[in-house]
């Protein structure tokens, strides 16, 4: 797979493309004595071949530990329904070994039942082993007793790492293999990966590198699963592991499998791009998603994966270093679950017109057309057959353009791709969205916060007499905590003079800590003296702040914290975190090294290592009405459950930092006072799942560090009921009006034009239509506005969608008495209403 705008790598694309279909003919798939395809997975070097069947694949990444099991069966039927036919999901080791030999595989870690959900759904899966992970997930989901293996390093040709690797490798395909889940035995598992982008760090192992990946591969293939492995970002995958594309645009960037013999996968296409804590909001438009995927399938490519298409929640401690709570927010799922549009239905429209050509893609000849600068056509045909399928890409990223093709003139936008299924007709272009798009909206629940009454307990600082762990210097915290907790404690005493004291008023003795991250408070003499963290980026800091000091004995006591273990990078075992160096300056004896006095340590605080957040274990502290401006407090208060069934968030924007639960589970961690560069915190709006919901009397538990108003930490529901449509008379019609039958592309409607479709979410419908304009309408749903070219179409509007589920608008000038000689129009129709549910008639 090689960028098209080098006639070099054209001609070296054509040349691969012609040894991949020599390659799918001379490897023939077997067959059982019934003359009947075997079941199980093959490959040549033109795709996958699932029980005798060649197949195009839409996957989506969709990750059973961030999402609660009840969930389950409804974001898979959702993922299918946006035209998906395989889901993907890592395996997640130290979900399922927390500690050597013990194991967990029930609630959101039941392996098994996912997968088996996946198939009752009717879909194939993509088994992710690892079993390094990345993932943004703890520690890359190596288990941290891990860390501690004698002799041990990771990802490199270790015995120890290898012995643990392989032992849990192959406990995993056991477990698949007990429960026939590969599709070698009827199941949905159709591929599996060892390792996970080992080129990032190959070459810091050296020699050692390459032998570890051949050494993976082999112990991999050993298991005899009946489907292939892959390993993405390898490229010498060694065997018959196929290597495997990883990226935004792996159309351009990847260089293709290692062998002309392998198929071109693609395991990550980012919707968006994960957040840490200070990011800014990321983004990734439709338009250039969908591009994205037309042009790997126009370039050869047979299967793409959608990372993530549901990213859900980092419950608890689960994300790695710094990594916000709610995953892929941005995906076509959104992190409660809710269909994201137009990322969804345009992705949807995108796979159909995919699926019409799905013949030409796995069987025709390849070829290729430059029609101009940035301009090119990838045809697939086979005219014996009357097979073809073109690609018209405008790869320039801002002008328009026109573009004569076949003798037809076709209109290309800018950085799009149009699909021409017959070689004739566009049935859909990348930049033209014709689904709707939808706004999110946040709705507090009367029911959930009436008579709130919190109340309140204050943490107590640990002396070092107390402290269970001593040493002459602090100590390293991954060492201590073992991943146990995010929490820390170094504490120290020292004694001082009259005269080591600042003699000016003006003067004050400034305490100084260095650390390694991630995070810290202070105490002196048991006054809150400041915080201060690192960053994603570096995560070290060090912090400066006044304190108050006397004579005789001083007590320093950090609360050091960490969020989240690392997940990537090389000599991962070696990384380092907590308090390095303290020192007080500003004393008429000059400075004072902290550093070497003896230090107390005591891992975790009190009311997480009590597990107070849990109702019986709630009694073990006395519980009074909370103060204004408390460091390291813990609050609770009870709430009913809100009615219907949206999804529920409490919203913690006026907090500061900490972690939530509900009932005694964690919904993880947040941090608001740490903002972007925008000045805003990067998340606000924290998913409570309802399946962990009591109709009335749940217990809301908050670990605020740093002191927040409570006032407004409010049980909300989420929906997104406006929606709105966006469709010009330049749109092609919808995708829906063109179907195949033999062999041809028909037309479904007798009139193909564009339409304005708008459909509300399950059982609610259009009560209001707030905006509706033809011409140049400006805006996004949710803040749409009229343009200089405006006629007003409410009207229209509201006799055909009032009361709806869901309506058809017309998009032509004609219909709405729109003026087509406005200098400015776009001749464009935008639209947005309101859904909610029906109101139930009075039985009087």
């Amino acid at each position: 797979m090689l960028p098209g705008n080098n006639q070099a790598t054209r001609l070296i694309w054509i040349v691969a493309s012609v040894v991949a279909i020599l390659a799918m003919i001379t490897i023939p798939v077997s067959s059982n004595n019934n003359g009947t395809a075997e079941l199980g997975v093959r490959y040549d070097g033109r795709s996958l071949i699932v029980n005798g069947k060649r197949e195009i694949f839409f996957s989506g990444s969709i990750h059973y530990p961030r999402v609660v099991p009840e969930m389950w069966p409804t974001i898979l039927a959702k993922a299918k329904s946006g035209g998906l036919n395989a889901i993907q999901t890592y395996v997640f080791w130290n979900a399922h070994e927390p500690h050597e030999g013990q194991f967990c595989f029930s609630g959101n870690f039941d392996l098994v039942k996912f997968i088996k959900e996946i198939q009752k759904q009717g879909l194939w899966a993509i088994l992710r082993i690892g079993p390094f992970i990345e993932a943004e997930w703890n520690y890359g989901g190596l288990p941290f007793w891990l860390k501690e293996v004698s002799d041990i390093l990771f990802r490199t040709n270790n015995d120890p790492f290898k012995h643990h690797m392989e032992k849990w490798t192959k406990k995993i395909v056991k477990m698949m293999k007990d429960e026939k889940l590969f599709a070698s035995q009827g199941g949905p598992i159709i591929l599996s990966q060892i390792e996970n982008e080992y080129n990032n760090i190959a070459l810091a192992y050296k020699s050692d590198g390459p032998k570890y990946v051949k050494w993976a591969g082999e112990m991999a293939e050993s298991t005899d699963t009946g489907v292939p492995w892959v390993m993405c970002k390898e490229k010498n995958a060694p065997g018959h592991v196929v290597s495997v594309c990883n990226g935004r645009n792996c159309g351009d960037t990847f260089e293709g499998p290692n062998s002309p013999d392998k198929p071109t996968l693609w395991t990550e296409n980012w919707t968006a791009q994960y957040r840490v804590f200070g990011d800014p909001p990321s983004q990734r438009s439709a338009e250039d998603l969908a591009y994205s995927i037309a042009r790997f399938f126009s370039k050869n490519g047979t299967l793409a994966n959608y990372y993530m298409y549901h990213g859900g929640t980092n419950f608890g401690r689960t994300s790695s270093a710094f990594v916000k709570t709610a995953y892929y927010d941005e995906a076509p799922l959104d992190t409660f679950g809710l269909v994201r549009d137009p990322k969804f239905g345009h992705m949807n429209d995108l796979h159909a017109s995919l699926k019409l050509s799905r013949k030409a893609l796995l069987w025709a000849t390849p070829s290729f057309q430059a029609l101009g600068e940035f301009i090119e056509a990838y045809i697939y045909e086979n005219k014996e057959d009357d097979v073809c399928v073109a690609f018209l890409s405008n790869n320039n990223s801002r002008v328009d353009t026109d573009v004569v093709f076949r003798g037809t003139k076709y209109f290309l936008p800018h950085h799009s791709i149009s699909i021409l299924p017959d070689c004739k007709t566009v049935i859909f272009n990348t930049q033209r969205v014709n689904s709707q798009h939808n706004a999110r909206t946040y709705h507090a629940s009367e029911e959930a916060n009436k008579d709130m009454e919190w109340k309140m307990w204050q943490e107590t600082l640990p002396t070092f007499d107390e402290s269970p762990l001593k040493a002459p210097r602090p100590q390293e915290q991954y060492k201590i905590a073992k991943d146990a907790t995010d929490y820390l404690w170094y504490t120290t005493s020292f004694e001082l003079e009259n005269e080591d004291l600042p003699m000016r008023k003006d003067i004050r003795p400034v305490l100084q800590v260095s650390s390694l991250g991630h995070g810290m408070y202070a105490f002196v003499n048991g006054e809150f003296v400041g915080y201060a963290h690192g960053t994603n980026i570096d995560k070290s800091f060090s912090t400066q702040k006044k304190c108050n000091l006397k004579v005789g004995v001083n007590n320093i006591t950090l609360l050091s914290m960490t969020v989240g273990l690392p997940d990537s990078g090389v000599y991962l075992e070696h990384r380092m975190a907590g308090v390095r160096f303290v020192s007080i300056q500003g004393l008429n004896t000059g400075t004072l090294d902290l550093t070497t006095t003896n230090w107390g340590h005591q891992v975790g605080v009190f009311g997480e290592l009590n597990m107070i957040y849990k109702e019986e274990e709630s009694k073990k502290v006395q519980w009074t009405d909370p103060q204004p401006g408390v460091h390291l407090g813990w609050y609770k208060r009870y709430f009913n459950a809100p009615h219907g069934d949206d999804p529920v968030a409490i919203d913690m924007s006026t907090m500061g930092k900490g972690m939530v639960w509900v009932n005694g589970k964690s919904i993880g961690r947040y941090w608001v006072y740490y903002v972007n560069p925008l000045g805003k915190p990067t998340q606000t709006m924290y998913h409570i799942p309802r399946s962990y919901l009591k109709p009335k009397d749940n217990l809301l538990v908050i670990f605020e560090e740093t002191g927040g108003s409570l006032e407004n930490a409010i049980i909300m529901t989420v929906k997104r009921d406006n929606i709105c449509s966006k469709v010009s008379e330049f749109h092609p019609a919808p995708v829906k009006s063109w179907s195949r039958e033999k062999g041809k592309i028909v037309a479904n409607v007798q009139d193909m034009k564009p339409e304005a479709v708008l459909n509300c979410p399950k059982g609610k419908v259009i009560q209001k239509i707030p905006f509706a304009s033809f011409g140049n309408p400006q805006g996004v749903c949710g803040n749409l506005t009229m343009g200089s070219c405006h006629t007003d179409a409410i009207a229209i509007a509201e006799k055909l969608c009032l009361g709806k589920s869901s309506c058809v608008m017309p998009v032509k000038a004609s219909d709405y008495g729109a003026d087509t000689k406005c200098p400015e129009t776009t001749l464009t129709l935008s639209i947005q209403a309101k859904c909610s549910r029906p109101k139930k008639l009075s039985k009087n």
